[in-house]
């Protein structure tokens, strides 16, 4: 028996898009979010670097906007860089508002870093936890909203359209979703006028990665199998410098540590960025990740380094305390010695295409933060835009949202969840054996550096896990497990046919086939829908 939960708004996903938006159409509507682990695990919360706005004397918009599109390689959309970057700096001061104490100078100024692809000083931070903080004082005015409920451990199955109800239609509606309370494995069916998908990244497509366990792309695959148009998936950001060490699990070294004065080193404290990028390890992250995987190709190492010692331990201290204990409980006193860093899977630019009110190519559908694709960032994202993106169009959303929330309704007859015929999970074996498999194609052949070979290589492993999983999953009562490497297959497969379809290299995306960007051919997005 499946449970029916009827509400104004159904909120997939607890991250920085998810809840602030949340906060604000709560005043106008019943809010139902539901989160497949606990209320604070997300993208957000391990987010270090901070967010950028434009706010310091010494900068501009013009100057953000212009290091944006730098950044994303022709790609990006410029009406949609500007209206970010002139709407941002009001949402910084709404989220000191809601309580977000960031870090302010002697003088009670906001203390401005700057990271790689910055021109000035822009970035606003709580120390080295800014997502943490952001997301601790969303959660909290959530919990005493009386319009918001959280449901904790509810894992979204599918999105409910008009092809649950067996109507052949090309002008798809969202009316909610069929969720799985993973803690009791009870069935439930959400009927909504309105759903928000901001459901976060999909860096466990990846073995390596700076995202939780929950970054499995759960969005993207429920909206394409949906019938939703899916953008520029081929373009995935590598993070530079994840911690390299066997239980670390990819903790990233924050961007910010190379604005401090951090410089990238071979282990023999030689320094490289000099020959990739004249603004060496200020460079943007395509850059400098490519430039470490070609120094640990040339040398052999598993990593290189990342070098603070010769900066003041104090003031490396104070500006970030987390990173500093994490790595001295890993051993690492990085005021003394050089922190061994690797590159890992970190964000994806791509997602779910909306428009500038985050509105889907379904009706009644929204997306925001990492799990669409608004033009922001185009072939690669510029360090800390990502919060910025996400507080912007989750409220450009909410503003469109209140306006036409009164003519819709939720009474579609859907069915309950069919799960007649299927069997308790069996042959776990080849639930894990898959996803690590279909995580080292990933690794293997649809990495940083990627070429024809490789990808049609990748596209006929993934194809054949994609026939396994499917068989296993028509006869077998679901399970997180299960949803989870049914999605992470769809989102390979959707990386893969987009990197196939760019012949060419831009931003993220670097092809050993086609080393030039080709802007007669490839100045657009690659699109991708299932029907």
């Amino acid at each position: 028996m499946t449970e029916q939960i009827k509400t104004d708004v159904l909120v997939i996903g607890s991250g920085i898009a998810g809840l602030y938006f949340a906060l604000h159409i709560a005043d106008h509507a019943q809010v139902t979010i539901i989160t497949k682990k606990e209320s604070s695990t997300s993208n957000t919360n391990w987010a270090q670097g901070g967010i950028a706005a434009t706010i310091d004397k010494n900068d501009s918009p013009d100057l953000h906007v212009r290091d944006t599109l730098d950044a994303g390689a022709g790609l990006c959309s410029r009406e949609m860089v500007e209206l970010m970057v002139s709407e941002g700096p009001r949402h910084i001061h709404k989220l000191m508002d809601f309580g977000v104490n960031f870090t302010m100078t002697d003088d009670e100024h906001l203390d401005l870093g700057r990271e790689g692809g910055h021109s000035r000083k822009r970035i606003v931070h709580v120390r080295d936890l800014t997502g943490q903080e952001v997301e601790h004082a969303l959660l909290e005015r959530i919990d005493r909203h009386p319009n918001i409920e959280l449901l904790e451990h509810h894992f979204a199955i599918e999105l409910l359209t008009e092809h649950h109800l067996h109507i052949k239609t090309n002008d798809i509606n969202c009316y909610g979703a069929y969720a799985l309370d993973t803690r009791n494995r009870k069935l439930k069916k959400i009927l909504s006028k309105v759903t928000m998908l901001a459901s976060g990244g999909l860096g466990h497509v990846y073995p390596h990665t700076t995202n939780p366990d929950i970054a499995t792309g759960d969005g993207v695959a429920m909206a394409y199998r949906a019938g939703a148009e899916i953008s520029n998936m081929e373009f995935i950001q590598f993070h530079p410098t994840s911690l390299y060490h066997p239980k670390a699990k990819s903790f990233l070294i924050s961007e910010a540590v190379r604005g401090f004065g951090g410089i990238l080193r071979l282990r023999n404290g030689q320094a490289f960025m000099q020959k990739y990028d004249k603004r060496e390890n200020l460079a943007p992250r395509d850059i400098v990740a490519r430039a470490i995987d070609s120094e640990m190709k040339k040398t052999g190492d598993e990593c290189v380094f990342l070098d603070v010692t010769h900066l003041d331990a104090e003031k490396t201290i104070q500006h970030f305390p987390n990173i500093y204990e994490t790595c001295l409980g890993f051993g690492i006193d990085m005021t003394k010695e050089m922190i061994p860093v690797v590159p890992a899977a970190h964000y994806s630019c791509g997602g779910i295409r909306t428009d500038e009110s985050g509105c889907s190519s379904i009706n009644r559908l929204y997306a925001c933060g990492e799990t669409s694709c608004t033009g922001v960032h185009g072939a690669n994202r510029l360090a800390s835009n990502s919060l910025l993106e996400a507080l912007v169009f989750s409220y450009r959303s909410f503003v469109d949202i209140k306006s036409v929330l009164h003519d819709l309704h939720n009474n579609q007859p859907f069915p309950d969840w069919d799960d007649s015929g299927t069997v308790n999970p069996e042959e776990w074996i080849l639930v894990s054996h898959n996803k690590k498999e279909a995580q080292q194609v990933m690794n293997d052949y649809v990495g940083i550096v990627r070429s024809d070979l490789r990808l049609q290589r990748a596209l006929r492993r993934i194809e054949f896990l994609k026939e396994e999983t499917e068989a296993y999953y028509k006869k077998t009562r679901i399970t997180s497990q299960i949803l989870e490497l049914r999605n992470i297959i769809k989102v390979a497969s959707l990386i893969i046919e987009s990197a196939i379809k760019r012949r060419e290299s831009r931003g993220l995306h670097y092809t050993t086939d086609y080393p030039q960007k080709d802007d007669k051919h490839f100045l657009r997005d690659t699109v991708l829908r299932s029907f």
